[in-house]
């Protein structure tokens, strides 16, 4: 059942804004004897871009990895994605270039992107080559610290991190690097990275990204670097609202869980998801799991959810969400939210993907297919005769065997990586899905 919002809150905003959270859930009477779980999605869209006016400056550093394994073509598709880049800034926007093996070398400093500034940009590229190790913390900190001596207080501050290798000079602990880069988000820098090829690590790239604020890609290929640099140069450009965040606010003694791969601070009453920068048309899928406890017949139970951001963008998109306590017969008969049970499953299909391929990677077969398998049965146990949930079950139950036998590095990567997309709402390649009007 899609939420109305409240026809009073409703009222406030003009129509992008009435538009720009939706909530449905997948059920609404609880049980008045039993913890029931049910399950809420929050649909976010957001506004698009008035081609009319100006954006926002941006302030990049693009950092590269030059170590010797990039020098099968990697490292010369990559300096000429970056290049591409640096040719879509205007002179308002700032950049920065770092590339690295086990030494850091700043090729730009930090400076406005007038043409002046980006053909000698192009230029010092142009000599870069391939060679030593990989200090990855050191090239990633090096350009977090050009954004961050002029950020941009109206713009995007990011960091691009482009790698194939493992983290093997400097800091090279994933507990660490993640922390650091929670805190540079803290200050306004955010960070994606890009993993090239069948070596680098993809939980420790992915889990910099996620708390950053910015995207994981995976690049299987040289050919795939251009596309994927340029996709997230264009994003960059595009951004309509900074910083956002759902907040979920709840009854004492309701638990709320986010299940996506979105940063979640929850404590007491209420929920903070970091939904990090969106981008032009945006669409993005908030699912959540809500245990409740005992209950009176006729009871209700309120939920309220509202977007933040630091542009302002979503000031007055909020809406609430009810569940009645009733009879067992009730709760037994009810129509299930078909929709919501779908993304749902989507997203423990797209968890169950992500723990097989660690457990598959460490030699434990047996729990790899097993991981797959139960979550398959948990889906079938409410699918009923709907076909898309039976075609997540048909699939996980065909994938645990191929996750019962040694994988190739390519193939845990890609499952890895599209199951970590899916978890963010964003396509099999990582690119923002948008809301068509």
């Amino acid at each position: 059942m899609t939420s109305k919002n409240d026809d009073d809150d409703r009222r406030h905003g003009d129509d992008d804004k009435r538009l720009a959270l939706a909530l449905a859930q997948d059920r609404r009477l609880i049980r008045t004897r039993w913890h029931s779980k049910r399950f809420a999605v929050a649909h976010i869209t957001a506004p698009e871009a008035v081609t009319s006016s100006e954006r926002a400056p941006v302030n990049l550093a693009f950092v590269i990895d030059r170590s010797g394994s990039m020098a099968n073509g990697r490292l010369t598709l990559a300096l000429k994605a970056v290049e591409e880049g640096i040719g879509r800034l205007k002179p308002r926007d700032r950049f920065s270039v770092v590339v690295y093996d086990d030494r850091i070398d700043s090729l730009v400093t930090g400076t406005q992107a007038t043409a002046e500034a980006r053909r000698d940009a192009i230029g010092r590229l142009r000599g870069v080559e391939a060679r030593g190790m990989t200090d990855l913390s050191g090239g990633w900190l090096r350009g977090c610290e050009h954004v961050a001596s002029e950020l941009q207080e109206l713009g995007v501050n990011r960091c691009l991190l482009l790698t194939d290798g493992l983290a093997n000079h400097g800091i090279t602990a994933l507990e660490e690097l993640e922390h650091h880069a929670a805190e540079l988000r803290k200050r306004g820098v955010s960070t994606s990275t890009f993993g090239v090829g069948d070596s680098f690590n993809e939980v420790l790239l992915q889990a910099m990204a996620q708390a950053g604020g910015g995207q994981f890609y995976d690049i299987a290929g040289a050919a795939q670097i251009r596309d994927h640099i340029e996709s997230e140069v264009g994003e960059t450009l595009e951004v309509v609202a900074r910083n956002v965040t759902l907040d979920v606010t709840f009854p004492d003694s309701v638990r709320v869980e986010s299940l996506g791969a979105f940063g979640a601070r929850v404590g007491g009453d209420r929920a903070m998801i970091d939904l990090g920068d969106l981008v032009s048309g945006q669409g993005v899928d908030v699912p959540l799991r809500l245990s409740f406890p005992f209950g009176a017949l006729g009871e209700s139970l309120m939920v309220e959810l509202s977007l933040a951001d630091g542009d302002g963008v979503f000031e007055r998109a909020n809406g609430r969400l009810a569940w009645d306590y009733a009879d067992d017969r009730a709760n037994d008969e009810q129509r299930r939210e078909r929709e919501v049970d779908r993304l749902v499953a989507g997203i423990y299909a797209a968890r169950a993907r992500r723990a097989a391929v660690t457990l598959n990677r460490d030699g434990e077969f047996d729990r790899a297919r097993e991981a797959l398998r139960s979550t398959a049965r948990k889906i079938g146990g409410y699918a009923g005769d709907d076909q898309v949930l039976l075609g997540i079950v048909d699939e996980l139950m065909r994938e645990s065997e191929q996750f019962h036998r040694v994988m190739e590095e390519r193939l845990r990567k890609v499952h890895y990586a599209q199951s970590s997309h899916a978890m963010r709402s964003r396509d099999w390649q990582g690119k923002a899905l948008r809301r068509t009007s």
